[in-house]
């Protein structure tokens, strides 16, 4: 005998107004960097890669929604533009 799978919960968009973020993260969504992580850097007030001189490498990995696939493609894109993270 075996038991109904449990019914899938329809999509619910996330809760509050997004949209405050599209005034602010275009280079972020330019460069392809996902929902959260774009919010989590501008949140953190850095709004195009050459702010990211402003914050070290550590505190980048801890803003909540900045995930390793993130961080690596804006090491890519600073590296490119010969930009560094701030040193601890």
């Amino acid at each position: 005998m075996s038991q109904k799978p449990a019914p899938r919960r329809a999509f619910k968009p996330p809760v509050g107004d997004v949209s405050k973020y599209e005034d602010f993260d275009g280079e972020w969504r330019g460069i392809g960097l996902g929902a959260p992580a774009r919010r989590a850097l501008v949140d953190a007030k850095l709004y195009k890669v050459s702010d990211l001189r402003k914050i070290s490498l550590k505190d980048l990995a801890e803003l909540h929604g900045m995930g390793k696939s993130a961080i690596a493609r804006l090491k890519v894109i600073m590296e490119a533009k010969k930009i560094r993270f701030l040193e601890p």
